[in-house]
Order: C-alpha cells, then structure tokens, then sequence
C-alpha cells in the first residue's frame, strides 16, 4: 500500500454530530525504533509487545460548523482544560488532513484521560495518538461504511504514526512490527502490522512489571531524542544492529529460547541509551535506582536460573519482562527486592495485550 491508498475520494454519507470513545494500549519495543525520517518514517524497523493495563481512554465528541476554514477543538486530560496540549493536536491534524479531510468540517472536544503517569517513560503519545486516530477513523467508518476492519486498521495506524511514531504500534497486538524489513512478509514504515510468523508458547501472554523509578517529565522529549540521531557518530552501525536483531528473533520467537530472547532485548535497551549518551548534545535518562534495578535483576537471573529480563524506553523506568509460568516466584522478588528503587514504591502489572477498543 501507498500513501495514495489511504487518501479518501468521497464519502456516501454525511453526519451532524456525534461522539465515539476508544481505549488504546501503550506499547514496549523489544527491537528499539531510534531516528526517523521525513513523514514520520523510521530509519529502522522495530518490533514490539502491545500492553494491556497501560492504556488511554479517549472521548471524541463532534458538531458540524459552519465554515469549514479552521480547524476547532479543545482538549481536556482528567477533565481539566490543556491548551498545552493544542499544538501537538494542531500539528497532527495538519499532517493528516489530506487523509481525512472532514477534520475542518466539524468541533471537536477530545476528552482524554491515562491509566498511568503521563511523560514518564510510558509511552503515553503511543496510547494517545492511537486512540485519538481510532476515534477518527470511527468517524469516517460512519461516513463511508463501506471500510472494512483491515483497511480501518491499517488507515488507523497510519495516521497514528504521523501523530507520534511509536503510536503505529499499539492498533493491534500482540507482537507488532513496524518498518521495512526483508524477512517479514507485509512489513511498512507506513503502518505497524501483526507479526506474521510463529510464536512459540513461552511468549504468549508474557507479562511486563513497569517499575516506576521516575514520575516526572522526561529530561528530553522523544522527539528531540530522535532528531540527534541525524548526526550521531553510531547512527548507521545502529540502524544495521536493529535489522540484524529482528532477523534473529524470527527463529528466537519460533524456537521459545527465552535467553536468546533477553540477550537482545537487554542489548536493544542499553543501545537505546548508549545512542543518547554519545550524541550531541548528550543526555543520560537512567537514574542511579534504575541501575540498582538492573544490576539486582542480573543477580537474581544468574541464582536462580530464571528468565526475568528488563527494557527500557527513553526514560528512567524499568520494564521487567518474563513468562506468565515464572510470574510467581519473579513478582515475588520484584516486591521484596525492587519496589524499594521505585518513587514511592510505585509500580504497575501489565502484560501482553491485543490493542485498541472502542467502547
């Protein structure tokens, strides 16, 4: 598909007003996305866990205007106003006009509200643009009903990545590939689409405790963090690493051998942040209780033989992956040794979900 495949050329009926609610889940990228390019593309491919608990319930209620010359909205986040919010929501709307063109045509209040923290290092633009870019596309679905569920999904995604990138990802479930990638049939930088191939019984249902090390904003928006990556020293040896990665997990996913699976994982993470501390300007995300958090998981791994591995996105929290059948003795050592490292013991249980769902 093309971009061309996604621009609407009529709609068979019209609507005055209305209103449509989605969740939709954040997600954890096991093979890292880090730089992009123009439109939104990303420079490598990226393949992730959709979560379950982590999510964003979005509101979108809509009233015909008159002119159609403006677009009109205004946000809310746990019911408070945020004009903060606008123009990133400005931005989005402009990127995706021309796939729906009605944008203009109406008022919208978009009522949104997180199960987690927001700008922490959950991926909270990931759960917030999918939902919002479901909610669109429910409006277009009653515009033209003639749109099917797979074309609604991949139009969803796609409009999701022009939102924030990672948003592609968090449609569907349970494990998503996003961008170009010879060994996976139907892959896109356009879209995230289902992984295709076998998952072996060891990944289904794999549950991630995210450990909440850190709060607060993060000390450098995603989109900052992507745009070093033009000129950094590493970039090329990066983007080849993340084709090479997802090219062994097809056979890791097949076979179910978890510590090959954690052996990338691990490295993909500390990749990540390796590519934010030696570019310029540099930053180090990980605070000193997210090392103690690694460096204890390392420790337990190696006593017990379990596989209890972690990731990271760009921020400070620690997601601790591992089987449903470990869940017990692992949750176990999770409460008793790692809560302590988290701001004020704060944690979350999530596991793998299926992606967003209008309710």
């Amino acid at each position: 598909m093309t971009e061309q495949d996604f621009i609407p050329k009529s709609y068979l009926k019209s609507l005055e007003n209305g209103s449509v609610t989605w969740s939709s889940p954040s997600n954890i990228a096991l093979v890292k996305y880090w730089g992009k390019k123009e439109s939104q593309m990303p420079q490598n491919p990226s393949i992730s866990f959709t979560l379950d608990a982590c999510k964003t319930i979005t509101a979108l209620s809509f009233s015909k205007k008159n002119n159609s010359s403006d677009f009109s909205f205004e946000v809310f986040l746990d019911s408070e106003k945020k004009d903060d919010f606008k123009p990133k929501i400005e931005t989005f709307f402009k990127r995706i006009e021309v796939y729906a063109p009605f944008l203009k045509d109406y008022h919208f209040v978009i009522e949104t509200s997180n199960t987690f923290p927001h700008s922490s290092g959950i991926a909270s633009s990931a759960s917030g643009m999918s939902a919002l870019a479901m909610c669109l596309m429910s409006i277009e679905k009653q515009l033209n009903p003639k749109i099917d569920d797979n074309y609604l999904n991949k139009k969803a995604s796609f409009l999701a990545r022009l939102g924030s990138g990672s948003a592609c990802r968090s449609i569907e479930g349970d494990l998503i590939v996003w961008g170009l990638h010879d060994a996976i049939e139907g892959s896109s930088d356009l879209f995230g689409v289902k992984y295709p191939y076998q998952v072996h019984e060891n990944f289904k249902n794999y549950q991630d405790t995210i450990l909440l090390v850190d709060k607060g904003e993060k000390q450098v928006s995603s989109t900052v963090g992507h745009n070093l990556m033009h000129n950094h020293p590493f970039a090329l040896q990066r983007f080849a690493q993340a084709n090479e990665n997802l090219t062994k997990l097809i056979q890791i996913l097949k076979s179910g051998d978890v510590y090959a699976f954690i052996e990338i994982v691990e490295s993909e993470a500390l990749t990540l942040h390796a590519m934010m501390m030696t570019g310029l300007p540099y930053f180090i995300l990980m605070k000193p209780n997210t090392l103690e958090i690694i460096n204890k998981i390392w420790e337990f791994r190696q006593d017990t033989g379990l596989p209890i591995s972690f990731t990271l996105d760009a921020g400070a929290n620690v997601h601790v992956l591992y089987p449903e059948k470990d869940a017990k003795p692992i949750l176990e050592f999770i409460k008793n040794e790692l809560v302590a490292y988290c701001q004020n013991g704060h944690y979350i249980c999530d596991k793998i979900g299926f992606g967003a769902k209008q309710l």
